[in-house]
C-alpha cells in the first residue's frame, strides 16, 4: 500500500518525506487556504519535495473552465495529478486530461457506481471518502471493499483506489486488508501508526537495562 499525506503544510511534508515512508501528497482548496500562501507557490514547493504524485484540485465546476484549469495545473510539475470532482463535468475533464497523458485524481466519491464511472473515464485514482460516510451513519469501509472487488473483476482497469477522509489508524489497516492501493492520511494519523504502548514500555526497559551496564556504543 502507498501512503500519501493529506496536507498543504510544506514543513510537515518535508518532515514526513525524510522518513522515506511518503509516496505522494494530496491537497484541496481548503488545505491550501489554511497555509495563507499563494496557491501556485505552495503546489510548486510540494512538487519539489516529493517525487510521487501531488494532487492539485481545480476550482471550476463547468467543463470548459475545469479543463483549462486542469491543463494549467498539470504544467506545474511532472508529478502533478489533477484533482477533479466526481460530477459529469469532472468526468469529462478527466477523460480529456487522461488522453493527454495527465494523471487525474477523481475526488468526492461516495458510491461504487461513481467509482465505476471514474475508472471508465480513465482516472489514475478514485478517492472514496470513508470518514464522511461514517459521519452520516454509513460504513465507509464497505464502499472500499465494494470498489476493490469491482475493479478486481476487470484487470484491464488501471484506476487505483485511493482511500480518503481517513480518521484513524483502523481505517488504514482495514483498507490494507481489503487491498486498497493508496491511503491519503492527515499527518497526525500517519504518526499515530507508529505508536503502541507496549513499544514504549519495551524500549524503556531496554534502555534502563543498558544504562546499568555502564557501557556506550559511541564515545
Amino acid at each position: 500500500m502507498k501512503f500519501f499525506v493529506d496536507t498543504a503544510d510544506t514543513a510537515e511534508i518535508r518532515e514526513l518525506a525524510d522518513t522515506g515512508l511518503l509516496d505522494g501528497v494530496t491537497t484541496n482548496p481548503s488545505l491550501v487556504a489554511k497555509t495563507g500562501r499563494d496557491f501556485f507557490e505552495v503546489i510548486g514547493e510540494i512538487c519539489s519535495i516529493v517525487d510521487g504524485p501531488v494532487s492539485a484540485e481545480v476550482a471550476a465546476t463547468d467543463y470548459e473552465t475545469m479543463l483549462e484549469e486542469g491543463k494549467r495545473l498539470a504544467g506545474l510539475g511532472e508529478n502533478i495529478a489533477v484533482k477533479v470532482p466526481l460530477t459529469m463535468a469532472g468526468l469529462k475533464t478527466c477523460s480529456q486530461l487522461a488522453r493527454a497523458g495527465t494523471q487525474v485524481n477523481v475526488t468526492l466519491c461516495f458510491s461504487a457506481a461513481q467509482a465505476i464511472l471514474a475508472a471508465k473515464a480513465g482516472a489514475t485514482y478514485v478517492s472514496p471518502f470513508v470518514g464522511r460516510l461514517d459521519d452520516i451513519g454509513q460504513n465507509g469501509m464497505h464502499l472500499i471493499s465494494d470498489i476493490v472487488q469491482i475493479y478486481g473483476n476487470y484487470p484491464a482497469l488501471q484506476t487505483e483506489v485511493l482511500v480518503a477522509s481517513i480518521r484513524n489508524p483502523t481505517h488504514i489497516v482495514e483498507a490494507a486488508l481489503m487491498g486498497a492501493d493508496v491511503c491519503t492520511v492527515p499527518p497526525q494519523v500517519l504518526k499515530q501508526l507508529v505508536s503502541h504502548p507496549l513499544t514504549d514500555k519495551g524500549l524503556a526497559a531496554f534502555l534502563a537495562d543498558w544504562e546499568k551496564t555502564g557501557q556506550k556504543i559511541i564515545g
